[in-house]
């Protein structure tokens, strides 16, 4: 499957839920994704997991075809944001198992198999 950033984006507004991150709301859906999200997209889409401390906790994300490339990082500017945009990003490589630690598997399939189904 070909990357596309605007479409995956599109696609992950509607595909995160509750079943995916337990900090999920309406006001903003990607608080709370990014394990998941970097873990699926890496999985789906290849390129490397990235990390970057924020706020005392670790902040996931992606690069693909050489580009960072963080799609939950409209949850630093929406409402009910918890933490504020990373400054700067440090790319920490690392891998999906570190993202995934402390994640239900179960998030994981529900965000995989919603993502799949919206870009379908």
């Amino acid at each position: 499957m070909q990357f596309d950033e605007d479409r995956v984006r599109a696609a992950l507004e509607t595909a995160w839920s509750l079943d995916t991150a337990q900090q999920w709301s309406k006001e903003n859906p990607a608080n709370g994704q990014c394990n998941v999200t970097s873990a699926v997209i890496h999985d789906l889409f290849g390129g490397h997991v990235l990390r970057t401390p924020c706020a005392g906790v670790w902040h996931y994300y992606n690069r693909i075809d050489g580009q960072r490339c963080d799609l939950t990082d409209s949850q630093f500017v929406r409402p009910g944001a918890r933490f504020a945009v990373p400054d700067p990003y440090q790319d920490e490589v690392t891998d999906r198992d570190a993202a995934m630690e402390g994640i239900p598997e179960r998030e994981y399939e529900a965000l995989k198999v919603a993502l799949l189904d919206r870009l379908s």
